[in-house]
């Protein structure tokens, strides 16, 4: 077996002039799955490779790949993602994943952007203050999932309220809301962390109905599951697999 000629292009394209050690001590592992992440994956569906690698880094961040996720940078950046973009992704990984997981990425970031010459801290990317943040993180959330919110405060018991009102500031108030990335991108970047997490199904069928009111459509969630497969495996995608057809089965017409 040898590394296809499509994989050692896209691979290259990923990591300019890399070279890998695995050739030398994996070089049976690596020929097998770099013509599958790199060929067979890859040449499925038509996803940019920024958004690709954007979805990417956000399940790794979940799955706590830290080694990867580094590696993964590397190849955004290259690829066009912008210092920005990269710290949104991280940022954004906190409400879902918990500081205690995020962390050592967010280190892992700056060091990495540093070395390559980025001044830090980035431009501020912040568009509410205390006093607006929970009714304009309100207002987003109604506007991708409609009147599930308002379905969340009345049946809630009072004393969990705080927590809808935590979402409403903090998760959407405080982060969807913030430049950098727009909200099409921040919904699938959701659904890529919930996806690589695991046990999080409930919310990732949430999720999977905010995609599709954002514009990101059943194909363009299945290629991104495909596109995650080598780095969350099977399990975790054939969960997805399972949220996105009981959510929107492939004959539904999408809306």
């Amino acid at each position: 077996m040898s590394i296809t000629e499509a994989a050692n292009r896209n691979h290259e394209k990923w990591f300019p002039n890399h070279k890998s050690t695995l050739k030398v001590t994996d070089l049976e592992f690596i020929e097998l799955f770099d013509n599958f992440a790199f060929d067979e994956v890859l040449s499925h569906g038509d996803l940019d490779d920024r958004t690709r690698l954007m979805t990417i880094l956000a399940a790794l961040i979940a799955a706590q790949a830290l080694g990867e996720y580094k590696v993964l940078v590397g190849a955004a950046l290259n690829l066009g993602v912008t210092p920005v973009e990269v710290k949104e992704i991280v940022y954004q990984a906190v409400p879902y994943c918990g500081i205690g997981k995020v962390f050592d990425f967010l280190h892992a970031t700056n060091e990495i952007l540093v070395n390559r010459g980025v001044h830090l801290p980035l431009k501020g990317q912040s568009t509410t203050t205390p006093e607006t943040r929970y009714e304009q993180g309100l207002a987003l959330s109604k506007s991708i999932f409609g009147d599930t919110i308002d379905t969340m405060y009345r049946v809630t018991p009072s004393d969990q309220q705080h927590i809808n009102r935590y979402l409403s500031g903090n998760c959407f108030g405080d982060t969807y809301t913030r430049t950098g990335l727009d909200v099409q991108i921040r919904e699938l970047l959701t659904f890529s962390m919930l996806l690589a997490l695991g046990g999080c199904e409930p919310q990732l069928k949430g999720h999977i109905q905010g995609n599709l009111k954002v514009g990101n459509g059943r194909e363009t969630m299945m290629v991104v599951i495909t596109q995650l497969l080598p780095f969350v495996g099977y399990p975790r995608t054939l969960n997805a697999m399972r949220c996105l057809n009981e959510v929107v089965p492939e004959s539904k017409q999408e809306g």
